[in-house]
């Protein structure tokens, strides 16, 4: 029997809904709402999941968005995961082909992001393909660190291969949520976030699926999101050969680590699990002297891994 090759349902002339999850930061909504609605490539539907449901925001999608605009309101706040899983289920239930996400604190770099995302996805037969997502600050520095064997990427130029400097994709490697184009096909093997991560953690959890699909997904270099720096979270211990993460407030180490503590039990996942336990207990014993963090951060993993998914 022979095999077809398989061919990208992200090409030219699809169907493409933008999908952008908010919260009480209409300003900053602005800048993202308008690069979308500008690009070369148009988007079918411009989603705004709302989880303030602020009347401002609505009138800013009609404003920006006019006919292509679909504003949902959530009374309840469904965080990123929650609110990405919705757009992309208005997405599909209005018969999108492929979606784009962002989200309120950043945008694409420019109005062409998408069709370089389309034209690389189609040349490379991709179901998923990512922009650099770089700092909105300094756009030439990576807005979080990038880990290759065992070195760090920290600037946009690093990912390029010096042997092969026109190779234009980074296989097997994506940031979701920030500027990630998914195909409708995509999703019907992988599904939508898992609303009850809330935020920290979705995104890594719904790569893990991508891997495990075995459909072909990268990132793209020649084109960008701009985000807000997130290195400053990523500490260095061993002399900087390995990071570990420390949010900057109990309510996102909450998160991150009892999502952490649930993606480490996941198939894929759990193979990392002892170097998890030591980069942790390195840096909040060794290097922080800091018991009782390490004792915090063993329960809120514990939790995860039980599954236990209450709010603080």
């Amino acid at each position: 029997m022979v095999t077809m090759p398989h061919t990208s349902h992200l090409h030219p002339g699809i169907d493409v809904a933008a999908v952008i999850v908010t919260h009480n930061r209409v300003d900053l909504l602005r800048h993202s709402l308008e690069v979308v609605a500008a690009q070369t490539y148009p988007v079918s539907h411009i989603i705004v999941v709302d989880n303030g449901d602020d009347a401002a925001v609505a009138a800013l999608v009609a404003e920006v968005a006019g006919e292509r605009g679909v504003y949902r309101a959530s009374k309840s706040n469904l965080g990123g995961a929650g609110g990405f899983a919705y757009g992309f289920l208005t997405a599909l239930a209005l018969g999108a082909e492929a979606v784009w996400c962002a989200d309120d604190d950043g945008r694409p770099e420019g109005v062409e992001v998408l069709s370089t995302l389309i034209d690389a996805a189609a040349r490379h037969n991709l179901e998923e393909v990512s922009p650099v997502v770089c700092n909105a600050s300094e756009p030439e520095r990576l807005a979080f660190p990038l880990r290759r064997g065992l070195e760090w990427r920290r600037y946009r130029g690093e990912l390029i291969d010096p042997d092969n400097p026109g190779d234009d994709l980074l296989p097997g490697i994506a940031s979701l949520f920030n500027g990630a184009l998914i195909s409708a096909y995509a999703m019907e093997r992988i599904g939508v976030p898992d609303y009850r991560l809330f935020i920290r953690g979705d995104e890594v959890e719904y790569h893990r699926r991508l891997v495990r699909s075995g459909l072909a997904f990268g990132t793209c270099l020649t084109t960008a999101y701009l985000h807000p720096d997130g290195s400053d979270e990523f500490k260095p211990i061993l002399g900087g050969r390995m990071h570990t993460q420390y949010p900057d407030n109990d309510f996102k180490r909450f998160f991150t680590y009892r999502n952490r503590g649930y993606l480490m039990s996941q198939p894929g996942m759990r193979r990392l699990l002892p170097q998890e336990y030591a980069r942790f207990a390195w840096f909040f014993l060794v290097q922080r002297h800091d018991v009782r963090g390490f004792r915090e951060w063993l329960h809120l993993h514990r939790m995860g891994r039980q599954e236990h998914f209450g709010r603080p």
